[in-house]
């Protein structure tokens, strides 16, 4: 499989592993559009990849990813019809990811935010660094949580607590997200490496097909579940990207200052 034209997205294969690097370190790995167009086909040319049986997905530098690219956020607010061609590729993002066969493990290094804490929770199996901070802070811009951290949120924590996280964008460590459920393990930082690689060439001595269609069994009621809360979320989204409290806190961001939201 060649990996060439991808231009924001770093590969390296360790015999059967890929490991896959989220390579914009200059901005914590950000979504901005390189990296969103490679997202939005990259698990569906993984699937094809015969020599892949197991995928580790990272970030460089000292972060997983951000999130959204508050530039970016300013170019949706100005151009609506952005947003809205860029729910398909959302779409294809966390579909392609629950039906790529191969499992594809999380190595948290830092930061997972907003879409790349719903990226890293989407992924089979996740191993975070103890002091990794992972949220979705979608209402602390004025967005709605629509990229999918209304699906996966509450399927692994519970609704109760989902809610919490979501309504106000707190974030937790990878030591208080292993403990509750959120991700599968905390290590020290100098451990995270060993770890990840220690289970991912587990997987990949494993009889492949078994495991890979254990894991697209377990993930039919994702997908129901996704099919039935994306385009809902999604559309709530869209509507919240014209908000005046959402332009209120691109503004606040870029003015370095606490935003005032007034409900509108």
């Amino acid at each position: 499989m060649d990996y060439d034209h991808y231009r924001a997205i770093d590969f390296r294969r360790d015999q059967a592993v890929l490991h896959v690097t989220l390579n914009r370190p200059d901005t914590l790995n950000a979504i901005d559009d390189d990296l969103d167009e490679d997202l939005s086909h990259l698990f569906e040319d993984i699937a094809g990849d015969r020599d892949t049986r197991v995928v580790v997905l990272t970030g460089a530098g000292r972060a997983f990813s951000a999130g959204g690219d508050i530039e970016s956020m300013q170019q949706l607010i100005d151009e609506p019809q952005r947003f809205l061609n860029g729910i398909a590729r959302g779409k294809r993002l966390i579909f392609s990811l629950l039906d790529c066969p191969q499992p594809v493990i999380a190595k948290i290094n830092g930061p997972a935010m907003g879409l790349g804490a719903t990226l890293a929770l989407f992924c089979d199996v996740s191993f975070a660094t103890r002091e990794a901070l992972i949220g979705d802070p979608h209402v602390k811009v004025g967005f709605v949580a629509g990229d999918g951290g209304a699906v996966i949120w509450p399927q692994l924590i519970g609704y109760a607590r989902a809610k919490e996280y979501l309504l106000t964008g707190k974030s937790l460590t990878g030591e208080e997200a292993a403990r509750i459920g959120l991700i599968n393990h905390a290590v020290a930082a100098g451990e995270l490496d060993g770890a990840v690689d220690e289970f991912a060439q587990r997987l990949a001595r494993g009889a492949a097909r078994a495991i890979q269609w254990t894991k697209l069994a377990i993930n039919i009621g994702l997908k129901q579940l996704a099919h039935s809360i994306l385009d809902a979320s999604f559309a709530y989204e869209a509507l919240s990207n014209q908000t005046t409290d959402h332009r209120e806190a691109v503004d606040a961001f870029r003015e370095k200052r606490k935003p005032r939201f007034t409900g509108e």
